[in-house]
């Protein structure tokens, strides 16, 4: 049962609606300083999984290659302009035609499409929910995204409780994905999975509190190559070394 999912994106929706009424009331400071904070949750969780890890070498390589690949194939690009397409659709869903044509509310919502539909943390929350049932990542990251939505909702409006739409849809989508890999998982493949996903909580983190703009978007990748790399590590490599 995908329980953190649907409690997720229940969070989204509710911050959407009650940022329409209190979000106003939040200084600019406020928002800054609750950004920074967090930042220090997101790199807490991935500490917190790093330490999980099997294999050093297989998490190290995973991170690199898919790093690589994601620069390579401009994943972060890409991932916006999937954005682009969900927001057209969000805006004549909630009928925000008129808001739109202000300069910067394109932008903020395709923020706020990426942040909560394609983040590491979902996209690892939903994963290792699927695998193992653990739903701790993405109830934890409800916490942060309930208070998230009330701000965007700020500038977006009623836009922000609708984007829990396709969320849940693609997190949904990866928690079946998981499940179906799982019987072919062995428990040092999920540990180095968890790791790669902590390394992505943490370079999160740190972009929140601005101490370095980490490629997060294009680190995705690694969530897909790490699986495949722990195995060949595991099977073929490890038995050599050992």
């Amino acid at each position: 049962m995908p329980i953190g999912i649907l409690v997720n994106a229940f969070s989204i929706f509710i911050g959407g609606l009650l940022g329409m009424k209190l979000g106003p009331k939040f200084s600019e400071s406020f928002k800054a300083n609750l950004n920074t904070t967090f930042g220090a949750c997101a790199m807490a969780m991935g500490i917190s999984s790093i330490v999980l890890m099997k294999n050093m070498p297989t998490v190290i390589l995973s991170v690199i290659l898919g790093t690589v690949f994601g620069l390579a194939i401009h994943m972060g690009e890409r991932i916006s302009a999937g954005a682009m397409w969900m927001e057209r659709g969000i805006s004549k869903l909630t009928g925000a035609g008129a808001k739109k044509q202000a300069e910067d509310y394109q932008s903020v919502l395709v923020t706020c499409i990426v942040l909560f539909c394609a983040s590491g943390t979902g996209i690892y929350g939903s994963m290792v929910s699927g695998m193992t049932g653990d739903h701790s990542i993405l109830l934890a990251k409800t916490v942060l995204d309930l208070p998230t939505a009330m701000i965007f909702s700020c500038t977006l409006g009623l836009t922000t409780a609708f984007i829990a739409v396709p969320q849940c849809v693609i997190f949904l989508a990866l928690f079946g994905l998981a499940g179906l890999i799982i019987p072919f998982c062995s428990e040092a493949m999920i540990a180095d999975f968890k790791a790669c996903g902590g390394i992505l909580l943490l370079a999160t983190g740190l972009r929140m509190i601005k101490v370095k703009e980490f490629p997060v978007a294009e680190m995705i990748p690694v969530m897909v190559l790490v699986m495949p790399i722990s195995y060949v590590w595991t099977a073929f490599v490890a038995p050599l070394l050992g």
